[in-house]
């Protein structure tokens, strides 16, 4: 089978799960316990917060906290940032900021959506003008999880703060975290990040918060995580974590590069007359986004299978709804959005694997034609 449904989930790093064994084993207390064991634990944890930080930069001016994954990352920031006022975000954001931001209105903060531009970036200009002297908070995707789509943070954080010094701005780093060469600004206060989309195993997150920033506790409880996020830490997902980001980011660059020449080698091979580009060159190289227009992705996306190939057809958050959210957002019309399938790949990638899925996105989409005429 050829995996090419990464933005979804990756295979686990199998290097990673292996050193990670220990932890199971001989190191399996719990890590508040006060006898040895425990302590023990406790230091292997704050060993791999420490290497997250070095990792993406962000040591000595970032915080840590482990999260159960990336949606409760997404979720704490906004709940325990976005108290008051309103808080903005865009059209284009993952299920987990999108529908934490709608239930606001339900806790007495309004929520406003800003446009998004056809390749599912934001519209900048849109969003600063939603942000005002109550803004309590400012959300934008980093990498658009549909469309590949690169926001530039950096930029936007600044103005935002030229304008209201006192809002937090957060992104939902999910999908360029271990993948793009970034390191993170003072403006951005907030960046949730998950393990099993470079990895690591499901069932593991962290938010990045910037020293100062002044954030209360999402769950409660113990008051572990320096009492910000209770409950037991999962040392196993947190050791495979700090394992497999060590393994992306010692190759970041170089993936990067192999990656962006795959997506175009794949993009420049599909039947023009059949697959239109949604997804822009300029953004993530681990994201195509292609639409059949006229054909049902989800059938394609079980034809495709069924040849050997797996893809995405959107955000698996969103996949209940027959058209994507985000995509519909970014302006196209439903025979477009019927036919969306989305590529997206790991550094575990190889090239005929390409050539291969040109093949049978081609031969699949033309037998489809064949039955459907």
């Amino acid at each position: 089978m050829i995996y090419f449904d990464n933005a979804a989930t990756t295979r686990p790093n199998p290097e990673a799960l292996e050193r990670a064994k220990e932890f199971t084993e001989g190191l399996f207390y719990n890590p508040s316990a006060k006898y040895g064991g425990g302590f023990s634990v406790r230091k292997q944890i704050e060993t791999f917060r420490g290497d997250l930080l070095r990792f993406s930069h962000a040591e000595g001016r970032y915080d840590l906290i482990f999260t159960s994954c990336g949606t409760e990352a997404d979720n704490h920031a906004i709940f325990c940032g976005g108290r008051r006022g309103n808080v903005v975000t865009t059209q284009g954001e993952h299920a987990a900021v999108f529908s934490a931001c709608t239930e606001l209105k339900n806790r007495g903060v309004e929520p406003r959506f800003a446009p998004v531009l056809r390749d599912g970036s934001v519209d900048v200009g849109a969003l600063l003008s939603m942000v005002d002297e109550k803004t309590s908070l400012v959300s934008v995707v980093h990498v658009n999880n549909e469309t590949g789509a690169v926001n530039d943070i950096a930029a936007i954080a600044k103005a935002v703060k030229a304008k209201n010094p006192r809002t937090l701005f957060m992104s939902d780093g999910v999908q360029a975290f271990g993948k793009l060469d970034f390191t993170l600004p003072k403006e951005v206060d907030l960046y949730a990040v998950s393990a099993h989309k470079i990895g690591g195993l499901k069932g593991t997150g962290a938010l990045f918060k910037r020293k100062g920033v002044a954030i209360g506790p999402y769950l409660f409880g113990g008051g572990q995580e320096a009492g910000l996020r209770s409950g037991t830490e999962n040392t196993f997902g947190i050791a495979v974590f700090a394992y497999a980001a060590e393994k992306k980011f010692s190759n970041l660059r170089a993936d990067a590069e192999k990656l962006l020449a795959f997506r175009e080698k794949l993009a420049q091979g599909l039947d023009p007359e059949i697959f239109s580009r949604l997804s822009p060159e300029s953004g993530s190289p681990y994201i195509l986004t292609v639409s059949a227009a006229g054909m049902r992705g989800e059938v394609l996306q079980r034809m495709l299978w069924d040849r050997g190939l797996c893809v995405g057809t959107g955000s698996a958050c969103s996949s209940k709804n027959r058209f994507s959210r985000v995509m519909t957002a970014c302006g196209y019309p439903e025979k477009v959005l019927d036919g969306v399938l989305r590529m997206s790949f790991s550094p575990n990638t190889a090239e005929e694997e390409i050539d291969s899925a040109v093949r049978i996105l081609n031969e699949t989409a033309r037998e489809y034609q064949r039955n459907t005429q």
